[in-house]
């Protein structure tokens, strides 16, 4: 859970920084992200824990949500990144 909150607030610094530089920063896009994207990312995981603790036939799906997660989170950070003008391969930019 750590490394998820971890690259959230990675991924919401730099993506701050992305608007900042690009100036286009809008307050609203900030609450749509901590509306949206968190709240999913952080609780879903909270669940998807409590199910595999519940369930220990379903305790797979535990580590391969957080894969997928830290996949998605990941995938963020680059594209801030390539919005930031750091040189990021092609396929992650999207």
């Amino acid at each position: 859970m750590q490394v998820i909150v971890s690259l959230i607030a990675i991924d919401v610094l730099l993506g701050i920084l992305a608007a900042l530089f690009k100036k286009d920063f809008v307050f609203n896009k900030l609450a749509d992200f901590a509306k949206g994207a968190v709240p999913h990312f952080v609780f879903g995981f909270v669940i998807i824990e409590i199910v595999g603790d519940a369930f220990p036939s379903l305790d797979y799906i535990v580590g391969i949500s957080f894969v997928l997660i830290v996949i998605v989170l990941v995938a963020s950070i680059f594209r801030n990144l390539s919005k930031l003008g750091l040189p990021v391969p092609n396929g992650l930019k999207k």
